[in-house]
């Protein structure tokens, strides 16, 4: 059974980047996947500070909750990340982790990220889907960079309030329908 693993890079429950990170997971469940949900804003990751001892093969020295997140990505088959566009960018609580992805760099380490598949939630306000070019581009090198494949996006320009995707339905489905194909 596949294991699937959704993070919610927005700080708002019940909003947008939530509705569709759980449509996916949603679609994914009905398929046979095993699936769990992760919210950024209730963990406490504290920033990296390239002290290098995950370089080095060892565990992290940071003492938080991102200590017990790396072995649901290692035990994970498919990462969904979720975030809104903000500033052109992910959300400060998705850059937080993804710079945690650092323990990702070492030999020792780096077998159990390689290979592994990702999809993309990104809602955004603004109607120009060029708004998250630069958003995506981040993610696509950083799984380059760790032998990731990206296998998915779900890019949604024009959703500002929180729940306005609801009314989107063609984008709930298309989020569903990609949830059923990670399995």
């Amino acid at each position: 059974m596949k294991k699937i693993l959704g993070i919610i890079g927005s700080p708002r429950k019940n909003g947008n980047t939530h509705i569709l990170v759980s449509r996916i997971l949603e679609g994914a469940q009905t398929a046979g996947a095993e699936v769990e949900l992760l919210f950024l804003n209730d963990l406490t990751i504290r920033e990296c500070d390239g002290c290098h001892a995950c370089w080095n093969g060892h565990e992290c020295s940071k003492r938080d909750d991102m200590n017990a997140v790396y072995p649901k990505i290692i035990e994970s088959d498919v990462l969904i990340f979720g975030t809104p566009v903000y500033w052109y960018a992910p959300t400060a609580l998705m850059k937080g982790f993804i710079d945690r992805f650092v323990y990702f760099n070492c030999p020792e380490n780096r077998a159990k990220i390689k290979n592994k598949s990702a999809a993309l939630a990104v809602p955004f306000e603004e109607d120009n889907p060029e708004t998250a070019s630069v958003l995506i581009e981040f993610f696509e090198r950083c799984f380059d960079y760790l032998e990731m494949k990206i296998v998915g996006r779900i890019i949604v320009p024009g959703v500002t309030h929180r729940g306005e995707i609801l009314r989107k339905e063609d984008r709930l489905e298309e989020s569903f329908l990609l949830g059923k194909s990670l399995v």
